[in-house]
């Protein structure tokens, strides 16, 4: 799953990364967002993919009343599913991309999770990177305020992201810069799906002040 991630990283970054230009700036810049503080941050649309503007972090299907999210948690949507839950199939032709810096998973240490190792990943080579969203631009029915809404899309984890996610073996799709193109095009969903894609994360555990490269495990020839 998805539910922190970083957006340390400038407007000047993102303009000269997706070729952009910020049309709004009113968004988070943190070393860590929290999901279920439901933030705002800088988003792509496929419908101005020149333009950065802002997003609000957990989607709401047009349908949604005001209080949509004391009752479902849309922070993500798994890539197998997203085309035929009520929350979201409705967006899945809807992309947008998040521009992230890192994201943060923790490994369990122990069989109930009371012990846990923190680590960040990122893209290879990469200070600004994709997650792949999708996005609905709802009206508050209740005072007529609408909002861009999103969803970061997840997939099966890979080698190096199912031995730090190792209870729920998830991980969100992250994009290269030659990717983000084809996910705002519509290319079809499940072409983002692991293993038909799979992203070259690196990742860092972060423990008392100390950070190490983590590597997964090799397989012997």
């Amino acid at each position: 799953m998805c539910y922190r991630f970083s957006t340390q990283f400038t407007a000047k970054q993102l303009e000269e990364y997706y070729t952009a230009y910020e049309l709004e700036n009113e968004y988070h810049l943190l070393d860590e967002l929290n999901g279920f503080n439901y933030p705002e941050t800088a988003i792509i649309m496929d419908k101005a993919p020149t333009e950065i503007v802002v997003g609000k972090w957990g989607l709401f299907p047009s349908w949604a009343k005001a209080d949509f999210q004391k009752k479902a948690n849309t922070l993500n949507a798994k890539i197998e599913t997203a085309e035929t839950l009520a929350s979201y199939k409705g967006s899945v032709h809807s992309r947008c991309l998040i521009p992230a810096h890192l994201f943060f998973e923790w490994q369990w240490q122990d069989a109930k999770g009371k012990v846990k190792k923190k680590f960040e990943i990122g893209l290879r080579e990469h200070q600004v990177f994709s997650l792949a969203g999708i996005y609905n631009l709802w009206t508050n029915p209740d005072n007529g305020k609408s909002y861009r809404t999103y969803s970061i899309l997840t997939t099966e984890a890979n080698e190096l992201m199912s031995e730090i996610h190792n209870t729920k073996k998830r991980m969100p799709v992250c994009l290269n810069r030659a990717m983000d193109k084809d996910w705002l095009e519509g290319r079809n969903l499940q072409d983002f799906s692991y293993p038909n894609y799979n992203p070259d994360l690196v990742a860092m555990e972060s423990s008392g002040g100390i950070v190490d490269l983590f590597s997964p495990k090799k397989n012997s020839d």
